[in-house]
């Protein structure tokens, strides 16, 4: 189990997350920041996002919570039900506001008696500093476990297959979890695959999985997570959105049957009133799309529309992202400004 490796560092250790990063270095991959750009052939792993790939997703970290009342202090701060999540499942969820805001999104799963969490690196620190703040007399124990689990994501037709061959159990269903020679697998959906454990056995298994899936680099993960329709509240969306205009309910992540949690009043009123004027779209421009972006139209000159949630350049050319917009302005959406570059968008179903 992942649990074997989650233990605190020391004086000792050594830096994880480095060894990793000079891992990944040594066979190819090229850094910007923390974040792998590519594998030296960009436009050539764009073209390749349709067949059988992998990228290490350092633009992810994992958040440890132990102890007796893990469960609880979960379900009584996230969006999703935690009382109900499975051993053998996975969950998207969501931390919010007060407001309703949407401060950090997840991907949560049981590990023994705890649970993890996934979130964007660069809201790792502050997420894990204010959740602290809550724990108060609770019997948990909330950890950065970053430089023990590091998160390999395989996606393509040969992606299960890639795993097996690396010896590594896959599930079946659409977010179900698997665990085994302290690694574990969740199955994003019928293609996508992460992998969560520590870097010496993923490094262990590279080889294999390499002969597999082709190395890429982040941009092509970004790419399939809009594909997907999947959200990523990063540093540039905090507190931008109310789970429903990000369509986070229809992936599971809002559990309306649940007790309170921070913002639940204002979500549940968003839901049940059917007040939600913004929704997810996916968009494609030739003019380079960042996170964060505000979207503006000329019908509604007054105020934003919209804003990019996540973004990445596209295989045929151009930009494609997921934004989150005013659905009657979706048609006349512009970039940064109302006589800004025209995008084409649609509207998406996380579902299908």
């Amino acid at each position: 189990m992942i649990a074997h490796y989650n233990r605190a560092k020391t004086n000792g250790d050594t830096d994880m997350n480095s060894d990793w990063q000079n891992f990944l270095s040594a066979r190819g991959a090229r850094f910007a920041g923390p974040e792998i750009t590519d594998f030296g052939q960009t436009d050539a792993e764009l073209q390749a996002a349709a067949a059988t790939v992998m990228s290490p997703l350092t633009h992810l970290a994992v958040i440890a919570c132990d102890g007796d009342d893990a469960k609880s202090f979960l379900h009584n701060q996230l969006t999703s039900d935690i009382n109900h999540l499975e051993a053998g499942a996975a969950q998207h969820s969501a931390w919010c506001t007060a407001k309703g805001r949407m401060l950090a999104s997840f991907i949560v799963w049981r590990e023994g008696e705890g649970y993890r969490l996934a979130l964007s690196a660069e809201l790792l620190e502050p997420i894990l500093k204010r959740l602290k703040m809550y724990v108060l007399r609770s019997k948990v124990q909330l950890a950065d476990c970053s430089h023990d689990s590091v998160i390999l994501g395989v996606s393509g037709p040969q992606a299960a297959a890639a795993l097996a061959a690396a010896g590594l159990r896959v599930p079946d269903a659409k977010l179900a979890t698997v665990a085994g020679d302290d690694m574990r697998v969740i199955r994003l959906d019928e293609q996508r695959l992460l992998i969560i454990g520590h870097h010496a056995r993923l490094q262990e298994r590279w080889p294999t999985l390499t002969a597999h899936a082709r190395p890429v680099g982040l941009p092509v993960w970004r790419w399939l997570d809009i594909q997907a329709a999947l959200p990523l509240v990063t540093a540039a969306t905090r507190e931008e959105f109310v789970p429903q205009m990000a369509d986070f309910e229809k992936i599971g992540g809002v559990s309306f049957h649940k007790g309170c949690y921070p913002g639940q009043e204002v979500v549940a009123r968003t839901q049940y009133l059917g007040k939600v004027k913004r929704h997810l779209f996916r968009v494609s421009s030739a003019s380079p799309l960042v996170a964060g972006d505000d979207l503006h139209s000329p019908d509604n000159p007054d105020q934003a529309i919209g804003k990019i949630v996540s973004a990445a350049p596209a295989p045929q050319g151009g930009f494609a992202a997921l934004a989150v917009i005013q659905s009657n302005f979706a048609a006349s959406a512009r970039l940064k400004a109302v006589d800004g570059p025209q995008l084409e968008s649609s509207a998406v179903n996380p579902l299908e």
